[in-house]
């Protein structure tokens, strides 16, 4: 794990001394917090089954920076009238979530009495990652127009990369209730891993896309409130500590956040 800290920390001070070049072209600066649900979609349950769905929910909570680059701090100024700069925003994030994971769905209901649907019950995981990153916020509305209070709704799409650090746990209570035991699981997991681990609370980092819709709202002159709803895409399949081979799994480990935050003008 400490090969995983020390990233975060080059990460962190990458950021930071990104941020610190913008500074010095002037540009203006935000800073925020949001708080939110998130529904993980994982290799737990039945694919677009609403039980899996509904109940592989957890939490997230993370702070946010942005570049304005309508305003600049070092005059309080305007900054050079450009459809980018009126349009566009810059942020990085630092956030945090966590998902307990169950299996739901058919292969689990009570009518199921097989020894694999027992296996399937006993099983239990959590999802738990570090993100660190950055999206680039586009406003199809006048950023210089909402700062100065003439709508109140801003609303924005966005695109990004971030860098996460996950750490899983797996968990059964069948049988001996070791979870390094691959007899205590769906024995067509193991038959379809060829033999390569279908289970591991390693912990680990991967590369993610994220892409956000949502809104701000103007709630005085040098604060917003916003409302997100976020796509996140792991490049691994391990980020919920499950990786079966069957022909069900389709794709990584993926999220959805919906998240409610407050921004604060500092410039």
């Amino acid at each position: 794990m400490g090969i995983y800290i020390r990233k975060m920390i080059l990460l962190v001070v990458l950021f930071c001394s990104v941020q610190q070049s913008f500074s010095q072209l002037g540009f203006s600066h935000e800073i925020g917090a949001f708080i939110g649900g998130v529904a993980f979609q994982s290799d737990f349950g039945v694919r677009r089954d609403f039980q899996t769905n509904s109940g592989n929910t957890g939490i997230a909570i993370g702070i946010v920076h942005y570049i304005n680059f309508a305003y600049r701090a070092d005059c309080n100024c305007y900054s050079t009238d450009t459809y980018f700069n009126d349009h566009f925003k810059l942020r990085s994030e630092i956030a945090w979530n966590k998902t307990k994971l169950n299996h739901f769905g058919e292969w689990v209901e009570d009518s199921k009495t097989s020894d694999n649907a027992d296996r399937l019950r006993a099983h239990s995981g959590e999802a738990q990652n570090w993100d660190i990153g950055m999206q680039l916020e586009y406003f199809p509305r006048s950023i210089r127009a909402f700062s100065a209070g003439v709508y109140s709704f801003a609303p924005f799409a966005a695109l990004g990369a971030h860098y996460v650090s996950f750490n899983p746990s797996v968990e059964t209570t069948y049988g001996t209730g070791n979870p390094q035991n691959p007899n205590n699981y769906y024995t067509f997991w193991q038959q379809a891993s060829g033999g390569d681990p279908f289970v591991s609370d390693e912990s680990g980092s991967t590369w993610s896309v994220v892409a956000s819709v949502g809104t701000r709202y103007k709630l005085t002159i040098l604060s917003d409130l916003f409302v997100e709803l976020r796509w996140q895409y792991y490049f691994d399949d391990f980020v919920d500590g499950l990786n079966h081979k069957l022909d069900s799994n389709k794709a990584n480990d993926w999220n959805l956040w919906l998240n409610f935050g407050y921004i604060y003008y500092l410039d």
